[in-house]
């Protein structure tokens, strides 16, 4: 968000909720609920990173072309969900069974999330959104799927899927403009992306339960390498 700011020589106060907590509390009495969010004016509000908001709301003459990061992204969702299917490989049905402390879920919910998120992502292109109503039924798709085998059966083939979708060269389909849960529309490359930073940084949540809950030694977790350029909170809970 800053860089983008910043690249198109826009002036602005940043606030760090976690020190400021008069910003939360505007926030709160405006009712702004998510995050990262930009207030323009004191009045038009946009949340989530959405380039195709901001431009018009910025007053910018600038177009976006998030086309030739296809291939960078193909790499990071390979590396992310690769990762998030070995970390499930680690767990027992009982430490799957367990709820993690940061939200009222699973591990196993936790797990099957980074991987379904992606996925519903991913679809968008065909069934043209990605709301609550979408993630629900997915929540429904998946009720069968329990144990780390079967989590990984299927972390593996979401994976090929948006791999293969983003090496398709599938021009309409990257640039198909759909309604998202975070508010307005956004083109299914820029939902991706969103997304591909949201996975990220439940998989750092999972490997702080794994090493500091579940006495856990990562075996082959995501690199600095893989982790390079994702943008994610700097709050991991």
């Amino acid at each position: 968000m800053e860089e983008f700011l910043k690249s198109n020589g826009i002036e602005y106060e940043h606030h760090d909720l976690l020190s400021e907590p008069a910003a939360v509390e505007h926030l709160r009495s405006r009712g702004i609920k998510s995050l990262p969010v930009t207030i323009i004016d004191d009045t038009e509000v946009v949340i989530g990173y959405y380039p195709k908001k901001l431009i018009p709301a910025l007053k910018l003459d600038v177009s976006v072309d998030l086309s030739g990061k296809t291939a960078w992204l193909a790499e990071k969702y390979d590396a992310i969900l690769s990762a998030a299917v070995r970390a499930n490989n680690q767990f027992s049905q009982e430490q799957l069974d367990t709820i993690v402390p940061w939200r009222p879920w699973s591990l196993r919910d936790t797990v099957l999330h980074i991987l379904a998120f992606p996925e519903i992502a991913y679809l968008s292109h065909e069934v043209g959104s990605m709301s609550w109503d979408d993630m629900q039924a997915q929540d429904k798709r998946l009720e069968g799927v329990t144990t780390a085998s079967q989590i990984a059966e299927y972390g593996l083939k979401v994976r090929d899927d948006i791999i293969a979708f983003l090496n398709s060269g599938n021009a309409e389909g990257f640039e198909r403009e759909v309604p998202a849960h975070y508010g307005g529309e956004v083109t299914v490359l820029e939902l991706l992306n969103i997304v591909l930073s949201h996975s990220t940084h439940h998989l750092k949540q999972v490997y702080h339960y794994m090493t500091t809950d579940l006495g856990i030694t990562l075996e082959n977790p995501a690199t600095d390498a893989d982790l390079d350029g994702i943008q994610t909170p700097d709050a991991l809970i």
